[in-house]
């Protein structure tokens, strides 16, 4: 089925990464950043392969800390989603102690031939990339490449000049300031140093962002150039705004390196992790693996899959290799990435960061009274509780959020409704594929349900 061009012409406006509200909540004080920990700068040897993680999701038969009853209840609330219609499609797996407690497949991949969601089923993460290309920074930042109080001009002085929008005059156009400071690359990476995204918002910023086509920006150099015309959205350091930051440092991370930005990660970490189906397009060779998107027709009701070849993913048509939204990947690879990280930046012998370094990405930096808009998935999920890291964000408080994930844990998600939340105080992570758009559109808290379901299943 086609959709109307008007509709699509509305996704388009929350096109490629979670939609985000351009809301922001300044507190009355805004107290500095927390203090950048000791740089590491000794040389990473180059890895060997983790191959042997999770070639196989099948769960261990030796026990995991779960009750079985607990587990089927798991199954029952991720398999309603499907069966009461709101996604065509799920697969999610529950690890702890290094060990597939349960993994779980329900629903279709694909609308034409009804095909199934298998083990290797490739999905579209959106701003699930996000995480991947922080920690790919993260790894120049053990070489000594940059401190987290460095400015951002350092690596990209097309920004030298950006200016501020303190407010707007009578007829809506932006009244500019200088910056007080230039953003710092902790500022990029907790999302305070002030850029837009264009996802959301009828400011004059977000707007300039969708006015000159920043996100389908033909490669990162172009991106940048666009980027560096438009002003930010508040002074950095004294907001939180879910922003293009992390394909900045995409771009980033391709000029320290040196290396095309998809070069470095399949090199540096898709590699050595074995994650042998994460990348920026889908080849023909797998695409019979690849997952429609769906969405609501709003005229039947109903599921559909997006006929639009912006989601198709093939090779050669995308434009940027994009940090903060552009990658697919399958459940397995996202598992070993997130063991990786469980493991304190290791896999199976093969070192990807220092166990400091994977402990600052997961520490809250936002000053009291910041607040959170959105959790990579949709906006507002609920600001009371949530902290951010460095391209994570961060269960600082449990009892405000609701939420049975205990405090440290750290999570995102995607536009398509795919979520992971990471647990170093119990040794467990989630993962959670649907493919859905916009994932905000869900009518239920899936990464909710499941977390529920799984600390419930927890024995004592």
């Amino acid at each position: 089925m086609i959709l109307s061009s008007d509709y699509l012409r509305c996704l388009a406006a929350v096109l490629i990464l979670a939609g985000a509200s351009a809301c922001t909540a300044v507190p009355a004080e805004a107290p500095a950043l927390a203090p950048d920990a000791p740089a590491v700068s000794a040389e990473v040897s180059a890895p060997a392969v983790a191959t042997s993680k999770f070639d196989t999701l099948e769960a261990s038969a030796s026990g995991t800390g779960f009750t079985q009853d607990g587990l089927a209840a798991l199954d029952a609330a991720m398999g309603a989603a499907v069966d009461d219609g709101v996604v065509k499609g799920i697969s999610t797996l529950l690890v702890k102690d290094g060990q597939v407690a349960h993994y779980y497949a329900h629903g279709i991949r694909r609308e034409t031939d009804q095909a199934p969601i298998t083990e290797d089923t490739i999905f579209r993460i959106y701003s699930m990339s996000k995480p991947i290309t922080g920690v790919a920074l993260m790894m120049l930042y053990e070489e000594g490449a940059f401190s987290l109080d460095d400015p951002i001009t350092k690596f990209v002085p097309e920004f030298a000049d950006l200016k501020v929008m303190s407010g707007v005059d009578a007829v809506g156009a932006p009244v500019l300031e200088a910056m007080d400071h230039v953003p710092t690359m902790r500022e990029l990476m907790s999302h305070t140093a002030g850029f837009g995204y264009g996802l959301g918002g009828d400011d004059p910023v977000n707007q300039a962002f969708r006015d000159r086509g920043v996100l389908s920006s033909p490669d990162l150099d172009t991106y940048i150039s666009k980027v560096a015309t438009i002003p930010l959205l508040f002074q950095p350091g004294s907001n939180w705004s879910y922003s293009t930051a992390v394909d900045i440092q995409g771009y980033i991370v391709q000029k320290i390196s040196g290396k095309p930005f998809g070069q470095y990660l399949q090199e540096k970490i898709f590699t050595p992790l074995g994650m042998t189906d994460t990348a920026f397009f889908v080849p023909e060779a797998k695409r019979d693996r690849f997952s429609d998107v769906f969405t609501l027709n709003p005229e039947a009701g109903e599921l559909v899959p997006l006929d639009d070849p912006r989601f198709a993913y093939r090779q050669g048509a995308f434009g940027m290799e994009a940090g903060g939204h552009g990658l697919v990947s399958t459940l397995a690879d996202y598992a070993r990435f997130s063991q990786m990280m469980v493991n304190d930046g290791e896999l199976n012998g093969v070192r990807i960061l220092r166990p400091e370094t994977v402990q600052l990405m997961q520490t809250n930096v936002l000053p009291e009274g910041f607040h959170l808009f959105s959790d990579g998935t949709g906006t507002n999920l609920s600001t009371a509780g949530h902290g951010f890291g460095l391209d994570f964000g961060v269960i600082v408080d449990p009892s405000a959020t609701g939420t049975k994930m205990p405090a440290g844990s750290y999570y995102w998600g995607g536009a398509a409704g795919t979520w992971f939340w990471i647990d170093p105080v119990n040794d467990l992570f989630f993962v959670g594929m649907v493919q859905i758009f916009p994932g905000g559109s869900i009518d239920r808290s899936l990464r909710g349900d499941s977390a529920n379901r799984v600390y419930e299943a927890l024995a004592e």
